[in-house]
């Protein structure tokens, strides 16, 4: 595993999970690890199993200083676009981390990507920072644990698309499911492969 940079100050990582899939909502999450307790293992949630994340994440939970998780539904995708949504969930859950239980406020946002939400602190972008800060990982596992878990939930209520296998994304498996079934309520209708189906 890396050796993850923890910046001096009260640093909100943020990054989100969903942006590619066909389906479900895109969710962020914010975290501010605490300097004392340094999570072991930390890196970005792609480079790790889906055993290994459940497990961080229930660390972070437990030792950050303070996290949220929010999300952009389908509607306000299909309403905004991705990135615009994408920016929402992130800006969502910094403001509930920052006037949440734990009332802590950033000296600093840092984002994976090249896009910044509207914030009220400062903040910037970092291509590659949830393999480069620690706080940033710490939120691609939070944000990825949570969207997973939301789309098996959607899978007991849509099994024909198979959503706890590909996560919403448009693999063959799903590509089929959607030519064979057409487009749930949860299908993200401004993405080219649904609106294919559903304006042909």
């Amino acid at each position: 595993m890396p050796d993850l940079l923890q910046p001096e100050g009260v640093i909100c990582g943020v990054d989100e999970a969903g942006r590619g899939p066909l389906a479900g909502p895109v969710v962020a999450a914010a975290v501010i690890l605490d300097p004392a307790r340094p999570i072991a293992g930390l890196d970005d949630s792609k480079k790790l199993s889906p055993g290994r994340r459940l497990t961080l994440a229930a660390t972070i939970r437990h030792q950050a200083l303070a996290w949220a998780v929010a999300e952009a539904s389908v509607e306000e995708i299909d309403r905004l676009n991705i990135l615009q949504a994408t920016l929402l969930a992130m800006q969502r859950a910094v403001n509930e981390l920052a006037s949440g239980r734990h009332g802590l406020r950033p000296t600093q946002v840092l984002v994976d990507g090249n896009r910044c939400p509207r914030l009220a602190w400062p903040v910037a972008a970092i291509v590659g920072g949830d393999g480069r800060i620690a706080a940033i990982a710490a939120a691609s596992i939070l944000a990825k644990t949570v969207r997973d878990a939301g789309m098996c939930e959607l899978h007991v209520a849509y099994p024909q698309y198979g959503f706890d296998r590909h996560m919403g994304y448009p693999t063959a498996l799903h590509l089929h499911a959607l030519a064979e079934h057409g487009a749930s309520p949860q299908h993200r209708r401004s993405f080219a492969p649904v609106a294919r189906l559903v304006n042909r």
